[in-house]
């Protein structure tokens, strides 16, 4: 998923920090035998920092400006265009915007009518909303804002932080198409179905070994004889897959195995996790110490 946003950055970008505050070892590890195409540093905090202190421990060697992603943000904004914004019209900073119909669960932004947030409300009803326009999760910033993080605590960047920058000028770089927060399970597997629509999930085409329908990614070192697919399936690196093993809308992490017979529907399996022949997985997210 990391990928997916960082495929999206634009010519220029000649470095990429990942501030990880959880499982940074993991990361690191990951990233060493899958590297970008760009110079990549993974900064883990050695305390939980917030967001906007996490910023802070990661922001030696910034440009500016700089851009901010989320990094489990899928969408088709166009990153290029939000440099472009924030370089014509000034202040500290610019915003993806996306416009959605129920603003219950998001931060809503108020935008007077050149584009300059004015506020942002958090989770408000449909019908009181300023706008329908959230806050999709990658920004550009001016290098400066840096400096208005406090050091060594928590900050919350969003509630602490970007209110006190909105007299200085933040824009909002309206985009249409598609978006999603992939921080659920559920999320994760529609953000999956959204990058095979895009034609950013690989080929998509059905293995020649394999039966059924696609979409799907299936690794290079991966099994699937006989396998049969529903479409909207990722399969990573030496996944087996055996034969009459049905799976439909599911992710399968490196190594994981699936026996002869068994079905997997709208799941996400981890690494190395095992599933017996004829068992059904169906909604359910397995990791370390799942039964098999």
């Amino acid at each position: 998923m990391l990928y997916h946003v960082l495929e999206l950055l634009p010519p220029g970008v000649d470095e990429v920090i990942l501030a990880s505050g959880y499982k940074g070892d993991v990361l690191q590890e990951y990233v060493s035998r899958h590297p970008p195409r760009w110079k990549t540093r993974v900064v883990t905090e050695p305390t939980p920092l917030g967001t906007g202190g996490g910023i802070r421990f990661a922001s030696s060697g910034l440009t500016d400006p700089f851009l901010l992603l989320n990094s489990d943000v899928i969408c088709n904004a166009s990153l290029g265009g939000l440099v472009a914004l924030q370089a014509a019209r000034g202040g500290v900073g610019a915003m993806t915007l996306f416009e959605v119909e129920d603003t219950r669960p998001f931060g809503v932004a108020a935008l007077d009518a050149q584009d300059r947030i004015t506020a942002f409300v958090e989770k408000p009803e449909p019908e009181a909303a300023p706008s329908h326009w959230v806050n999709a999760g990658m920004s550009i910033w001016n290098r400066s804002v840096v400096d208005e993080i406090p050091d060594g605590r928590p900050v919350s960047w969003e509630k602490e932080i970007v209110p006190t920058l909105l007299p200085r000028g933040i824009f909002g770089f309206r985009f249409q198409g598609y978006w999603e927060d992939a921080g659920t399970p559920e999320r994760l597997l529609l953000s999956q179905k959204l990058l095979f629509a895009d034609g950013r999930g690989g080929t998509g085409l059905l293995p020649t070994e394999a039966r059924g329908r696609g979409p799907v990614a299936v690794d290079a070192e991966a099994e699937v004889d006989g396998a049969e697919f529903g479409g909207n399936v990722h399969v990573g690196p030496r996944v087996s897959i055996g034969v009459g093993a049905y799976v439909e809308n599911s992710i399968l992490m490196e190594g994981a195995a699936v026996g002869p017979g068994a079905s997997v529907i709208g799941s996400i399996l981890g690494p190395g996790i095992q599933v017996a022949a004829g068992r059904e997985v169906r909604g359910q997210v397995l990791g370390e110490d799942a039964p098999s």
